[in-house]
């Protein structure tokens, strides 16, 4: 399961970023299929990309009301919350599977749940996507993504290509730049230690995919007539949760681990309701 789970992270993320020789060239794709929104997380401004990221399109629709609500922007986001849930992070997000490989490096690990931070993404999404962008169009008349510009570690690896193989933008980055590279660095660190630190203690995107994952149309499903209690799935979730009595909580990234660990198949993806 969790080799076929990579293999498709590390297709998504081509898929995703098809156009690889531009970062060495310091300049973005600009062709129509920019206009498209991918699941997952995966910067607008990075060189290699084809499409747009949810999330930074939400900010700008939201930092631009006056032309009115962005139906396909809304519509994205709702169609794969819908449909997926957190699947899409656990199968289709570049950042998650850049995080997941940190955290193969032989360090120690903390196992610890952290169920506490786990509210902070909710924050992330609230103040830095939704309520910025708002009060800051209202005060200056203009969009304002306050989340992709202040925090978003994602594209600032984006960033690093442009101003790398960029002269004239690498002359023009300034301090708010730096901060981001020092946050992309303390996540990457963190992510040594930690499984998926921002996906569980920051991402927007998956704090809203994650409302969704108890009504999703894939989801997992529980047969309690089955399990004997073993314990063999909750031994194995990287996130911490016990799938029997949570295997659609809000933080479930539908990776599948407790599904191949489970010996009498008592979890099993479903789009059944």
């Amino acid at each position: 399961m969790d080799k076929r789970r990579k293999i498709t992270q590390f297709i998504t993320t081509l898929i995703y970023n098809p156009f690889l020789t531009n970062l060495f060239k310091g300049k973005l794709h600009t062709g129509s299929s920019k206009g498209v929104c991918v699941p997952g997380l995966n910067c607008y401004s990075c060189p290699a990309a084809a499409g747009s990221c949810p999330l930074g399109s939400l900010q700008q629709n939201l930092g631009n009301l006056k032309k009115g609500v962005n139906t396909y922007v809304l519509g994205s986001i709702l169609f794969f919350a819908a449909l997926f849930g957190r699947f899409v992070c656990g199968w289709l997000c570049p950042f998650g599977l850049i995080q997941e490989l940190l955290y193969k490096i032989p360090l120690p690990k903390c196992t610890k749940r952290l169920k506490a931070l786990g509210w902070l993404k909710y924050v992330f999404l609230i103040v830095f996507v939704i309520a910025l962008p708002i009060v800051i169009f209202a005060e200056k008349g203009m969009g304002y993504p306050a989340f992709c510009k202040y925090i978003c570690p994602q594209g600032t690896i984006g960033g690093l290509f442009l101003t790398g193989f960029n002269e004239t933008l690498r002359n023009q980055a300034g301090l708010t730049f730096v901060i981001k590279v020092i946050i992309l660095a303390g996540i990457l660190i963190c992510s040594a230690f930690v499984f998926r630190p921002f996906c569980r203690f920051v991402c927007p995107l998956g704090a809203i995919y994650g409302l969704f994952n108890k009504i999703a149309l894939i989801r997992i499903k529980y047969d309690k007539t089955t399990c004997t209690g073993c314990g063999a799935c909750e031994k194995v979730c990287p996130m911490r949760l016990n799938p029997v009595k949570e295997c659609n909580h809000a933080d479930c990234i539908r990776c599948g681990k407790c599904i191949g660990k489970c010996p009498e198949k008592s979890l099993s993806y479903s789009c059944k309701r």
